[in-house]
């Protein structure tokens, strides 16, 4: 008993001491790490790289380079493995909240745009399967249907942040060519990501038909549950508690921890928790424009400054040379294989679904690199893939981000040139705009003098001189009141001999939402996708009076009009 009291202080401070050193190397390597990939961003800038480059480029450095050229380097710690963990969660909610807008994806189901992701997403995914799979070459990689599904996914995903970044900086992004690229590229990111989440997730590994179907049954049950606690609980909860407790920075611990509960929720579920994170995010992004400017600027601040740098320079960390050792031939199929089925199923997607640039649409979902590189960390914690494949692979990834956005703008700057003539297309989801419109009021772009009908007029005069193609929803005034919204379709439903004695005011739709003159075009757009309206009545915040009347076509022409100027 004596000798057990007195080696326990002893066994306590050598626990203690081994702990310090590990938290010292901890901290040695969190500061070498994020120094260096805050300074190779700015070198990777200045070239005109993309940022990820720069902070992989900086765990590389910091891990295989500096083992070779010294016999030392920073090794990744169970402190460092940690803040990872939460870094891929985090990364995956700023994918979900940027680039992910389900009230378009719904909108787009029975659509051309659909039709081309989907074909595109199924042919790649079915190419990149065959490798994986070992079905046609057995590359010795040696995964069950389920992991095979999920590598394949993230070989044939595109990028939504590279495409995105490379059509703004080109000015292409505001053009018809390049929102037609950035919504199919929006549908295809997401139902990959679908398919990777299901088969990452903590289910049967048996795969089975009655499975699939139970998870996405889980996959529509979380998100509702995401959106109901995005925007119907967390905003008002957060404005209550800020008005009575007052706290700095609440809306930022309240988000942090909302986003690992609803992580923790995903892995109950049994899907992964980065498809969690991503489905939070993503139900997020449908809250009004200043409640989430109110809300993400803190998180954003730490997302950039801290973990994301410290995510994709660990990832480095994690590269090893090792990958020369594997023969040539599964290097070439592993890399122009997928390449292949990418381009082929693109460009056949856009084909059928008779885009106008087939080629261009086919380019644009080429961009990848970003999210494939958080990914294939996730399948090498998992023990999915192994360290030679995983560090070709990250290479592969290295090597699109370089290349394809010179592709991507060839394209897209050729595209552009030949449908120079052709008229925008007026079928782009509006929720897709709000990606180009941020800080810009309803004030900004409403037009003041803009006539309108008024409420006595017969659908006879209406038709002959207001009607036009693009506009289906009209605001009809009675004086200087708002009686409602007239939308076109209500036509059909009435005999034609009637039209003449018919006054608009009969068939308008009463008490509709309206917009001010001080909101965000984001927010008003929203409105106007949720209520299925193409137009929407403007007022004046303080005295309530009609000022004029927005409509998704005006939207869609500041979009435009911005891209070319």
């Amino acid at each position: 008993m004596f000798g057990e009291i007195s080696l326990s202080p002893l066994a306590d401070m050598a626990s203690f001491s081994t702990e310090g050193g590990d938290i010292r190397q901890s901290l040695l390597a969190l500061g070498l790490l994020i120094i260096v990939a805050k300074l190779a961003e700015g070198v990777f800038r200045r070239l005109h790289l993309n940022s990820i480059l720069a902070y992989a480029s900086a765990g590389i450095l910091l891990g295989p380079v500096l083992q070779v050229l010294t016999g030392w380097s920073i090794q990744p710690t169970g402190h460092i493995d940690l803040l990872l963990t939460l870094g891929i969660f985090i990364f995956f909610f700023l994918i979900g909240l940027d680039e992910i807008d389900i009230s378009s994806f719904v909108a787009t189901l029975r659509g051309h745009y659909f039709l081309a992701a989907i074909v595109s997403v199924l042919f790649s995914l079915g190419v990149s399967v065959l490798v994986t799979s070992g079905t046609v070459l057995d590359i010795g990689i040696d995964l069950t249907f389920q992991e095979a599904l999920a590598l394949a996914g993230i070989l044939s995903m595109s990028s939504l942040g590279i495409v995105a970044k490379v059509l703004a900086d080109e000015g292409r992004l505001r053009e018809p060519v390049g929102l037609q690229i950035f919504t199919v590229v929006v549908i295809a990111e997401l139902l990959t990501l679908l398919v990777i989440g299901f088969s990452i997730g903590e289910h049967s590994r048996e795969f089975s038909v009655s499975d699939l179907l139970i998870l996405i049954g889980k996959i529509a049950g979380f998100a509702a549950l995401a959106w109901l606690l995005s925007s119907r609980v967390l905003p008002p909860l957060v404005g209550l508690l800020q008005r009575v407790i007052q706290v700095p920075q609440l809306s930022l611990g309240l988000l942090l921890g909302v986003l690992f509960l609803m992580v923790d929720a995903a892995e109950f579920f049994g899907l992964h928790g980065t498809l969690g994170a991503l489905l939070f995010g993503a139900s997020l992004s449908g809250l009004s424009y200043q409640v989430r400017s109110e809300m993400m600027p803190g998180l954003r601040s730490v997302a950039e400054g801290f973990f994301v740098p410290l995510f994709f320079a660990s990832a480095g960390l994690y590269f090893s040379f090792t990958f020369v050792t594997m023969p040539w031939w599964i290097m070439a199929v592993l890399a122009l294989i997928p390449l292949f089925g990418n381009f082929a199923g693109a460009f056949l997607g856009a084909y059928v679904s008779r885009l106008r640039v087939p080629y261009a649409v086919a380019s644009g979902l080429m961009g990848k690199g970003v999210a494939e590189i958080a990914l294939l960390l996730v399948l090498r914690e998992l023990g999915i893939i192994d360290e030679v494949v995983f560090s070709f692979l990250v290479l592969v990834m290295f090597c699109y981000i370089l290349l394809m956005p010179s592709v991507i703008s060839f394209s897209a700057a050729r595209a552009s040139r030949s449908q120079a003539s052709q008229p925008a297309p007026d079928d782009i989801p509006r929720g897709i705009f709000r990606f180009v419109l941020q800080d810009i009021t309803v004030g900004d772009i409403l037009d003041r003098l803009r006539p309108h009908p008024q409420s006595s007029m017969s659908v006879r005069a209406f038709t002959s001189n207001w009607a036009t193609p693009h506009q289906h929803d009209y605001v009809v005034l009675d004086d200087d009141s708002v009686p409602g919204i007239l939308s076109i379709g209500m036509f059909r439903y009435l005999p034609a001999e009637a039209w003449s004695r018919t006054e608009l005011g009969q068939l308008v739709r009463p008490d509709p939402p309206v917009a001010w003159l001080d909101e965000h075009v984001e927010d008003v757009l929203q409105r106007m996708t949720e209520s299925n309206l193409t137009a929407i009545p403007v007022l004046e915040r303080k005295s309530g009076k009609f000022v004029g009347a927005l409509t998704s076509y005006d939207v869609l022409e500041l979009v435009l009009n911005r891209g070319r100027a």
